[in-house]
């Protein structure tokens, strides 16, 4: 942690949509949003997952893009935000064409302040689930896994990038924790059924576990094919404090991560140093 006080405060900024099926019209919710971020002094906007387009994952492989070329809307107009709000704009889980046209990546990308991209992460864990509810979803029959935990340095700070199934797996985060990850970065869809139990406790429990900030941008509300979604974004600090949230609705959750509290924490219980297993 050498050279942690020598750091400012990173203002980072968790967006909640009620994403559709139009994907025009979730882009420009996206910008007024991100404009509202950038307004509020956040350096850093983080999108959830499916911020573009909410509908069946049949659909999504017609809107997958190329990562950095060609005809990309979605990322043309995520370029644009973040050159418009001079934010670096982490746009939590869209399609992006892979080798297998079936099967697009659902990828977070990062966007520097001048629109370019500067880092992506392809989601590992697929959701498959049916639920008690008659939610069913199956994410592996349309989307590519991804294979390699990803940190990126933004603002001086180390965020671990994640996205929404990617949570229940506390061995993704400890590699990101392993790879120096300060912060940990966890767009979401999560359905109304599992987050309503398991939201808080899993984004609390990676927090204390890697004692890393975490921030969660999220879906809210009623989607196509009667999908619902939890909401609840927030930050939570390194010993597990929810310290900001969403109430229901679309909006924005924008706080300070302090580095002194990381180091505070890290200093005070060094669980990081007394690993025995792994």
């Amino acid at each position: 942690m050498t050279g942690t006080n020598a750091r400012a405060p990173l203002r980072i900024a968790a967006v909640q949509l009620q994403s559709q099926d139009d994907v025009s019209a979730n882009l420009e919710r996206c910008r007024q949003w991100v404009r509202e971020a950038g307004r509020r002094g956040a350096k850093v906007v983080l999108l959830p997952e499916n911020f573009a387009f909410m509908g069946p994952e049949s659909d999504k492989r017609a809107l997958a893009e190329k990562l950095g070329g060609g005809d990309a809307p979605i990322q043309s107009a995520l370029a644009s935000m973040a050159r418009e709000s001079g934010v670096v704009l982490i746009a939590g889980g869209f399609p992006e064409a892979s080798a297998d046209f079936e099967r697009p990546f659902n990828t977070l990308a990062t966007f520097g302040p001048d629109g370019a991209l500067l880092a992506r992460y392809h989601k590992i864990h697929l959701f498959d689930v049916r639920l008690p509810d008659g939610t069913e979803i199956s994410e592996s029959v349309a989307t590519t896994a991804g294979r390699e935990p990803t940190v990126i340095e933004v603002e001086g700070f180390k965020l671990g990038l994640s996205i929404c199934y990617d949570l229940r797996f506390p061995e993704l985060y400890r590699a990101l924790a392993d790879r120096g990850a300060e912060v940990l970065l966890v767009p979401a869809a999560f359905t109304l059924l599992t987050g309503k139990d398991h939201w808080h406790v899993l984004l609390r429990a990676r927090a204390i576990e890697a004692q890393c900030f975490v921030v969660a941008a999220a879906q809210w509300g009623t989607h196509p094919k009667g999908r619902t979604t939890y909401g609840h974004s927030l930050v939570a600090d390194p010993w597990g404090t929810v310290i900001a949230e969403a109430s229901d609705g679309p909006g924005v959750v924008v706080v300070d991560l302090d580095p002194q509290v990381l180091e505070r924490v890290r200093t005070n219980l060094p669980s990081l140093r007394h690993r025995v297993l792994g």
